[in-house]
């Protein structure tokens, strides 16, 4: 819950966390937002889609329509495979990319070879998605660290099932793979979407820089990317991994849900990767490799 505190003249707009991006806000702007987030904020009335939910870009050209200069992505499990690609794509894209990993230090080095080739600022940071809280901390530093404001959120980050069948599988393996690649999405996106919610509204990032002004970059709208499979929509062979699979699945309709709550301020898609040489599959003995190659029109 959001909640004030300060003189009878002036209040500090605060979160639950305290968090250190919060400015002075005169009291009737506070009624203000009060009012927005009452009333403006849900995109359905009466059961029907409100009109105009969402408006057109200005720009026509498709170079700045795709340009991400000025802006600031998160792309978790990027310390190797398709997240740090996808963080040097970003980079090269004009976007300062704050990269999140949970034990390939790595990371550390490849950050600085991105921040030096793409000149961005682009910095690596440990994280631990599997639980709320540490993921809304850590967006609030990636905000103070960088240029106050969030652009673009890729929840990636994601682990195998290793424990074959999964009447034979621990329960404690289950359960670290559910975190880890569907609850962390909820996680991801609900701290980011609150971002991009307060954005939109108070046309502000988190020091109270109003988008666009002295030659800044306007905020139109975030942009949630999820990472799933093909394990969402078919069930692989040779590998037993039933859990990996529903938690892949499940994250498609999360992100369908999510996108339909946050499109006023934000879009949510999903890409779902097909087999592609990484390390999350090193542990995969090269006989299964031959089986996924032959089922692989491209070999």
């Amino acid at each position: 819950m959001d909640f004030l505190r300060g003189s009878k003249s002036s209040f500090k707009f605060h979160t639950s966390a305290d968090r250190p991006y919060c400015r002075l806000v005169e009291p009737r702007k506070i009624l203000e937002l009060a009012v927005v987030r009452e009333g403006d904020v849900a995109p359905l009335e009466g059961g029907d889609f409100k009109h105009n939910n969402t408006t057109p870009p200005s720009s026509k050209s498709i170079s700045a329509l795709l340009s991400n200069h000025g802006k600031t992505a998160i792309v978790t499990g990027a310390g190797a495979g398709i997240g740090l690609a996808v963080a040097e794509a970003l980079a090269e894209s004009g976007a300062n990319v704050a990269i999140w990993y949970h034990g390939n230090r790595k990371a550390i080095q490849r950050a600085r070879e991105i921040e030096v080739k793409y000149g961005v600022k682009c910095k690596a940071y440990v994280s631990d998605i599997r639980q709320y809280a540490p993921v809304e901390r850590l967006i609030d530093t990636v905000l103070d660290d960088f240029n106050g404001r969030l652009d673009i959120f890729v929840a990636n980050a994601g682990i195998p099932w290793k424990e074959g069948t999964f009447l034979d599988g621990s329960v404690e393996h289950y359960r670290n793979v559910m975190a880890t690649d569907l609850d962390s999405v909820f996680y991801c996106a609900r701290a980011a979407g609150r971002i991009w919610r307060r954005q939109k509204e108070e046309g502000s990032d988190c020091f109270g820089r109003f988008f666009g002004g002295a030659g800044g970059v306007e905020f139109k709208a975030g942009s949630f990317i999820a990472t799933t499979s093909m394990s969402a929509h078919i069930v692989n062979v040779p590998q037993l991994q039933a859990a990996y699979n529903a938690a892949k699945a499940g994250v498609i309709q999360l992100v369908k849900s999510v996108a339909v709550e946050m499109v006023q301020f934000a879009r949510a898609n999903t890409v779902s990767p097909g087999y592609i040489l990484t390390e999350i599959s090193d542990y995969v003995p090269e006989e299964t490799k031959k089986i996924w190659r032959g089922k692989t029109p491209m070999g």
